[in-house]
């Protein structure tokens, strides 16, 4: 997404460091968070295998991938370390192995829901006169920059989310979809999972998936716009 920023030619600079820094953001505080997320849904359902090896925490230190954070960075798509599950522990491993990768993208969708809670409530503020506008820089008002910042978070998260979602080896969509699969079929992928997912790599950095990718994060937002207006609507 900075790419696209930068090729546009419409974004100025302080909107390009809103952008960065929506993008750090999501990197050291929602990446970890995703990824604590499905070994804590993990361990509740079992398997401590991520307590043990000290990923249940925020730490980002403990999560970070450089080359996910960069390209996160760059094109609004990336990952964190994968937390390590095994499915074993588990009562039922194909619904606690989906379950548990369900905890991750959901986490970037309360992320957004937040982002945009506070947002909405920014511009109620605003609105109402409670909250200045604040000083101008490059021909914008401060709060409006602010403002950017959140839209930004609020994009990245449903991009995670949705992104997460596909069900393509090795991203927490496909783990949902096997659950409703053979073992026959599961072990298939699994054999299958290291080249699938190099297939996948290269289709996302050629823009192969945009189309469908773009699509769903325009329902996901215009839900998540409208949920987050609601507690506000009646104050307007």
């Amino acid at each position: 997404m900075l790419l696209s920023l930068l090729r546009s030619g419409n974004a100025n600079i302080i909107a390009v460091i809103m952008y960065i820094l929506s993008s750090l953001l999501t990197i050291f505080l929602v990446l970890p968070l995703h990824e604590c997320a499905h070994g804590f849904v993990a361990y509740k359902l079992g398997d401590n295998t991520a307590k043990r090896q000290g990923r249940l925490t925020l730490n980002p230190i403990a999560h970070i991938d450089y080359l996910g954070a960069a390209l996160l960075l760059l094109i609004g798509f990336g990952w964190a370390k994968p937390v390590p599950i095994n499915a074993r522990n588990f009562k039922n491993e194909k619904v606690g192995m989906a379950i548990s990768a369900l905890a991750g993208p959901v986490s970037n969708l309360l992320a957004a829901i937040v982002a945009g809670l506070i947002q909405n409530g920014l511009i109620v503020l605003i609105v109402k006169g409670i909250l200045p506008m604040g000083p101008v820089i490059a021909n914008t008002p401060v709060m409006e920059y602010v403002l950017l910042f959140f839209q930004f978070l609020i994009m990245i998260n449903i991009g995670l989310a949705v992104f997460n979602f596909l069900p393509i080896p090795p991203l927490d969509g496909s783990k949902i979809m096997m659950a409703f699969l053979p073992n026959k079929a599961i072990m298939w992928i699994y054999e299958r999972e290291h080249i699938i997912s190099m297939v996948l790599f290269i289709v996302v950095m050629m823009g192969g998936l945009n189309g469908i990718l773009n699509r769903a994060d325009d329902i996901f937002y215009s839900f998540i716009s409208w949920l987050t207006w609601l507690p506000y609507s009646a104050l307007v």
